[in-house]
């Protein structure tokens, strides 16, 4: 089955607005829009006040790796191919991957800090994952 959303037509710039509307429904207080130096989106960052304070988050769309995974996938035809296509899907990517995570939180199954956890922003600017890849976390770690 081929990578999802690889047919979208859809802009960057319309998906990144209908993912700061569903932040913002959401709860979020603010929502930011990062572009890289030749104008493509890089990230969506947004700010939750919870009962823990305020978080920070950033979403990153991987737009080589779906690129790499689109080139890869032989349900693709050759044309479609191409870094534009690849940033149209990988936006649209977590756009449903934001949809689903709010669903768990819409339905009481998760907080919505805890679904986005990974995203959230240390004051340095990385992500916890980031700061996880980088310096591990102990409270992970498991011994045999």
């Amino acid at each position: 089955m081929p990578i999802m959303n690889y047919t979208t037509t859809v802009k960057p710039e319309k998906t990144a607005a209908a993912i700061q509307d569903l932040l913002r429904k959401a709860g979020a207080r603010s929502v930011l829009s990062e572009y890289m130096d030749d104008g493509r989106l890089d990230y969506i960052a947004f700010r939750v006040d919870s009962s823990h304070g305020t978080i920070f988050f950033k979403l990153p769309a991987k737009i080589d790796g779906v690129h790499k995974a689109m080139k890869n996938d032989t349900g693709i035809p050759k044309s479609k191919c191409n870094s534009q296509q690849a940033e149209r899907v990988a936006w649209r990517i977590v756009k449903d991957w934001v949809e689903c995570q709010l669903a768990l939180v819409e339905s009481n199954q998760a907080e919505l800090e805890q679904v986005f956890l990974q995203y959230a922003q240390a004051p340095d600017g990385r992500t916890l994952y980031e700061h996880f890849i980088e310096k591990g976390l102990p409270l992970l770690t498991h011994s045999a």
